[in-house]
């Protein structure tokens, strides 16, 4: 690695880095704001790396003899992106010679980074896109992550919850999802309350519920029972069966007893890890049975988050937090929009 402060003569340089972000650093720094991104691609692993550790990211760019007046960074090349997690330990140059001349731009990279068509509609139906393709490129990307949280931070808040009940689909890690709410609710917020579990004509498996709000003092209900706050401010969050992605009237339970229970807030837990047909229907399901609010499970097994983007541009459903671990206390990201970004650009 060259020493702090060194400067390199113009040429192209090729060095792995453990992610994407670490990439835009370097080039900032050891190259200047001038240089040149001319290929991305991910460098798959062998032998035991190859099943426990990560692929790195080679990234080769340039710099100019002469430094023209407006930056061309945002040329990348038709190589795939990982997204910005990488585990290797150092990072490292060395001279290579250029690839064939970049196909893409920043619309190109922003695909390979996850991001959807819907996203990408949507900044470049913007007034600023023309301005971004002129931008360096850890800029362009910076600024790419303002406008979409901007997009999404815009919206007129909601008041947070406190009588809600909790929607998925079997498997979607509902109930957890629940248990890290009421941990989050107990030692960040302070608040008191308990919680209804509630059966029609399936059993509710109630997992490590049950043994986690004892341990919280959290009171645990089986309905019949008060579904209002027993105390002053406090909250009332209802575990209810799994609903159905394909067979609509399998959730007229659901609907008949949120509506006659006058439940108006209603949390739909989606797992992130799902291919996207099956999260698009579970989504739908969630959307008729009258959902107001989103959580996402399972990031930790998801490695690009780009697709997320399109459900937090749902104005009628406000980003509660994401999972991203199995911890009951912790692995919760309350800015959705923020942790989304960070793992969809880089940051500058």
């Amino acid at each position: 690695m060259p020493n702090p402060g060194q400067t390199f003569a113009p040429g192209a340089y090729k060095f792995t880095v453990k992610s994407a972000a670490e990439a835009v650093a370097l080039i900032r720094e050891k190259l200047g704001p001038q240089a040149r991104v001319l290929s991305v691609r991910a460098v798959p692993t062998t032998g035991l790396k190859k099943l426990f550790g990560r692929p790195q990211l080679e990234v080769i760019a340039q710099i100019d003899p002469v430094v023209p007046a407006a930056s061309s960074l945002a040329a990348v090349s038709g190589e795939p992106a990982l997204p910005p997690d990488f585990a290797e330990t150092n990072s490292r140059f060395s001279s290579a010679p250029p690839p064939p001349p970049p196909a893409t731009g920043l619309a190109g990279l922003l695909r390979r980074s996850g991001l959807t068509e819907t996203a990408l509609s949507r900044l470049q139906s913007g007034a600023t896109w023309s301005e971004l393709n002129t931008l360096p490129l850890h800029r362009a990307l910076a600024e790419t992550s303002r406008l979409l949280c901007q997009s999404i931070g815009s919206r007129a808040p909601r008041a947070p919850i406190s009588r809600a009940a909790f929607l998925g689909t079997p498997g979607v890690g509902r109930t957890t999802a629940l248990c890290k709410w009421l941990s989050v609710e107990v030692f960040r917020r302070a608040r008191f309350g308990h919680v209804v579990t509630v059966e029609f004509d399936k059993p509710n498996p109630l997992g490590p519920l049950p043994v986690f709000s004892e341990a919280l003092g959290v009171p645990l209900a089986h309905f019949p029972c008060e579904t209002n706050p027993a105390v002053p401010g406090g909250f009332v969050y209802f575990d209810l069966p799994g609903m159905s992605s394909r067979r609509p009237a399998d959730n007229a339970p659901l609907a008949q007893f949120l509506d006659r229970e006058q439940i108006n807030q209603r949390v739909l837990v989606l797992n992130a890890a799902y291919d996207r047909t099956v999260l698009r229907d579970a989504y739908s399901a969630g959307r008729d049975l009258g959902a107001t609010h989103l959580v996402f499970t399972h990031l930790d097994e998801v490695p690009q988050w780009g697709k997320l983007w399109d459900y937090l541009f749902d104005e009628n459903l406000e980003p509660l937090f994401l999972s991203t671990g199995p911890s009951l206390t912790g692995d919760c990201e309350e800015d959705a929009p923020a942790a989304i970004a960070r793992r969809t650009l880089p940051d500058s």
